[in-house]
């Protein structure tokens, strides 16, 4: 079974301002708003869900195969992933574009504003899952990424029955109830967060727990809480790992889907891939960005044994 990851690709942009917006902000003068700050840091970061699961999965030992769009600046990122054992073959470069970029500006209570450019990321739904390569042997994630490509995976997944992990999470505001509806209804593996999950039982007029057992596997992550994995109606616990530090929680919940994904396909029992991925989020959250994380196999099965007991093959 191979691994297609279909995702946002994208550069994340942080910028840190030395002060509180509110002091710069004039109530009465909120209906002409202009305002200017001056950052005293800018970091460029790799994100965007397709490559953060990717970029998981290859730290993983796995070759998954990324399906997606970026712009012409794109080169320093690729070599960064096939150096990590991800195939690129399938990433499309838009000619005049820029890849998506994200450009977040923090204050020093932690407040943010945000500006998302989607650049080549529009032309996603241009790029097929079978033309890439996927059969019904594999598996594609389809993870957060332009509406247009996501409905497009899924209508080429059910068509050529290959199985897909569905995960809407970010773009859940985007999707209607139908769209929704068809996304989930024949996917294997529905995934998301604990609001996430709220946020989904609302829109199709379910409970969160009928939701849950609607389909063959969910896998719900719950932050500090661990996460929950139903099977077939059968409810696993899964603990969280130990972080030794808590740094930034951006791209935890890509890594978990990496791990599951990872565990998956060597043929685990449920309580073990959970906690396989429960520790992969871990190396996320301790670092400032989505793969700023690096481990060997060796590392990580330790700290699967200091965390969990005896640690799979892997």
């Amino acid at each position: 079974m191979r691994v297609f990851v279909s995702g946002s690709i994208a550069y994340d942009y942080i910028m840190v301002f030395p002060g509180k917006f509110r002091d710069h902000i004039l109530p009465e003068k909120i209906h002409v708003l202009s305002v200017s700050f001056l950052v005293d840091s800018l970091t460029r970061l790799r994100g965007g869900t397709g490559g953060n699961i990717a970029y998981n999965l290859g730290l993983l030992g796995e070759k998954p195969v990324l399906v997606g769009t970026v712009g012409e600046d794109f080169a320093e990122y690729r070599g960064w992933l096939e150096s990590h054992g991800v195939d690129c073959s399938a990433v499309r470069v838009v000619t005049g574009e820029h890849t998506a970029s994200c450009f977040i500006n923090t204050d020093l209570q932690d407040n943010q504003i945000t500006a998302f450019y989607p650049g080549a990321m529009r032309k996603a739904g241009e790029v097929s899952v079978r033309e890439a390569g996927a059969t019904h042997h594999d598996l594609v994630l389809i993870a957060p990424n332009d509406p247009t490509a996501m409905a497009n995976h899924v209508e080429e997944c059910i068509e050529s029955r290959i199985p897909y992990l569905y995960d809407p999470s970010m773009q859940l505001p985007r999707l209607d109830a139908d769209t929704l509806a068809k996304g989930y209804q024949s996917a294997r593996i529905l995934a998301g967060n604990d609001y996430e999950f709220g946020m989904m039982a609302e829109k199709l007029g379910m409970s969160e727990p009928e939701l849950r057992k609607s389909i063959p596997v969910t896998v719900m992550t719950r932050g500090e809480a661990g996460a929950l994995i139903t099977v077939e109606g059968e409810e696993i616990e899964i603990p969280p790992a130990r972080p030794a530090v808590v740094r930034d929680p951006t791209g935890a919940g890509d890594a978990f889907r990496a791990g599951f994904i990872a565990g998956m396909k060597r043929g685990l029992s449920w309580p073990v891939i959970g906690r396989l991925a429960a520790l992969t989020a871990v190396y996320a959250v301790e670092n400032p960005g989505p793969q700023q994380h690096r481990y060997t196999i060796d590392e990580f099965r330790d700290r699967y044994h200091a965390n969990f007991g005896p640690a799979p093959e892997l």
